[in-house]
């Protein structure tokens, strides 16, 4: 389906949102350097803002990104304890 995010590009999101600091400059970061603008995820990926969008909104809803406003703009960044929730979730019920 065109225009699906998939699960490559949401798998590096979270990799960037890990360390953002390491992937993104420093004029897109919040102000306490924990994530970063739609504009900047959009830029890195090379993808209009709307695609970027689309992957920071499904994450999103997924629990593993939190947002953040302030100001005029929003900041996304990882939910830590979400995502090692999840990640526990998957060796507990899946493993060999």
């Amino acid at each position: 389906m065109a225009g699906t995010p998939s699960g490559r590009i949401r798998q590096t999101v979270l990799h960037w949102l890990k360390d953002p600091a390491a992937h993104f400059p420093p004029a897109s970061l919040d102000p306490l350097g924990t994530g970063v603008t739609l504009s900047a995820v959009a830029a890195k990926l090379g993808a209009p803002r709307r695609t970027a969008a689309a992957h920071l909104d499904f994450l999103t809803r997924l629990g593993l990104l939190r947002c953040r406003r302030r100001l005029l703009r929003t900041y996304y960044h990882r939910d830590e304890a979400r995502i090692a929730e999840v990640a526990q979730l998957f060796e507990k019920n899946w493993g060999p």
